[in-house]
């Protein structure tokens, strides 16, 4: 079911392998990060359980006999299946009778209930996470440097990005949603209505419980405002009692737990690895939207803004590299954390395969940092205990800068504008 103008995403490889080998595979995503048009390249059939007009009838069936709505041509796309949870038991039923691969594709924005399925799925459903676009998807980055011959050691780059500044602040401000990407005039808007539908309607959806859209826009503001930091649930808290007091902690807990499950927040995990000492490690995760355009929308910014505000551009580049990286590291079967110690010797991003295989990357916008930001690599490198774990199979300083070249230390200079997965 091809559709005209769809920009190919790195994730479509893996939903095709996923249905190889499942079957079943369930799309997890933020709302808009484009599930349902990369689903559709690929199914057969379709059941758009929000259609206005056959939704109530949907509904309808699948209170009676939910495995008449399972009846299309595999694979089967059912787009926001959490509508009905029932029908994940029955698709996992139907993929155990067919006993054949390739039977069903689910899409969701909203993580449900556990106790709204009787079943786990394992084994039946597999589950693929896909999140707003990267640069290279978008094609703002060239791709001449790729992470995956990066790990199979072909190391010897040399490249050319044509992304300045100023068109890194405007990608930031846009953010990879494919529809904002699609526009001719290059605008924040989309992300701006994106947050306007978390505070007032899709916060709500993630427990069917009411939330206060005031409470909601102070906490993403506080989120915002320590993007790409390890604030603790206390500075969070603190931020969020300037403007209202009355909140408890349980509270929070359960906006910041429902933002999770509409796929808003995605904070990157702390990484600790075998050290050659007992450094002690510190576990709290950093603070990260699942695109940086949210923040830039809550603190009602624009490229313009950015630029004047070095210090809040910082941040916001790390968020958008923390995007892209995941992206690219999910190609390739890894995924991304990030290390600090109890001296503060740390890495902004750390790039694991699920083979061992690691990285170790800071963030630059500027190249006034790079080698402050070279000497920790190699620092942190030589604290690894490699007898225990893989020596790193490169150090990467992911700059905003436009030359990708290799230090005579080994080190990798990288613009964010050449790298692809």
């Amino acid at each position: 079911m091809k559709t005209p103008n769809y920009i190919s995403r790195i994730s479509d490889n893996l939903l095709n392998n996923l249905l190889e080998s499942s079957g079943a595979v369930l799309v997890e995503g933020a709302k808009w990060c484009g599930k349902t048009q990369s689903s559709i390249q690929i199914a057969k059939s379709v059941v758009y359980m929000q259609d206005p007009d056959e939704g109530p009838g949907y509904m309808a069936m699948v209170d009676t006999k939910p495995s008449l709505l399972l009846e299309g041509t595999p694979p089967l796309l059912i787009d926001e299946w959490q509508m009905a949870p029932v029908l994940w038991d029955a698709v996992r039923f139907a993929v155990d009778k067919r006993g054949t691969v390739g039977q069903f594709i689910l899409t969701g924005s909203v993580t449900p209930d556990e106790n709204n399925t009787a079943h786990s799925g394992t084994g039946r459903i597999a589950r693929m996470l896909m999140r707003p676009m990267s640069l290279y998807e978008s094609k703002e980055s060239n791709g001449t440097v790729s992470l995956k011959a990066l790990f199979e050691g072909k190391a010897d780059i040399g490249a050319r990005s044509t992304l300045t500044i100023e068109l890194i602040a405007q990608a930031i401000c846009r953010g990879g949603w494919p529809a904002a990407v699609l526009m001719k005039k290059q605008t924040p808007q989309v992300a701006v209505n994106y947050v306007e539908s978390i505070i007032n309607i899709d916060i709500k959806n993630a427990d069917n419980t009411e939330k206060s859209p005031e409470r909601v826009r102070v906490l993403l503001q506080s989120l915002a405002r320590n993007i790409s930091t390890m604030a603790s649930v206390k500075t969070i808290m603190d931020d969020i009692k300037a403007n209202e007091s009355s909140i408890t902690d349980k509270t929070l807990n359960s906006y910041l737990n429902a933002l999770r499950r509409i796929f808003v927040i995605e904070d990157v995990p702390a990484w600790q690895p075998s050290l050659r000492s007992k450094t002690a490690i510190r576990t709290a995760s950093k603070r990260q939207f699942v695109d940086p355009s949210i923040a830039a929308a809550v603190m009602r910014t624009d490229p313009q803004g950015i630029l004047r505000d070095f210090e809040t551009f910082g941040f916001l580049f790390e968020s958008l590299c923390t995007r892209d990286l995941r992206v690219y590291a999910q190609a390739c079967d890894g995924e991304v954390f990030h290390y600090r110690d109890k001296s503060e010797l740390e890495s902004d991003l750390i790039v694991k395969l699920h083979d061992g295989r690691w990285a170790a990357v800071e963030v630059k916008l500027g190249n006034k940092q790079i080698e402050v930001a070279a000497a920790n690599l190699i620092k942190l490198s030589q604290k690894i205990d490699t007898q225990k774990m893989n020596q790193p199979s490169f150090l990467m300083v992911l700059t905003g800068g436009q030359v990708a070249y290799r230090r005579p230390d080994g080190v990798l200079i990288v613009p964010i504008g050449c790298l692809r997965d």
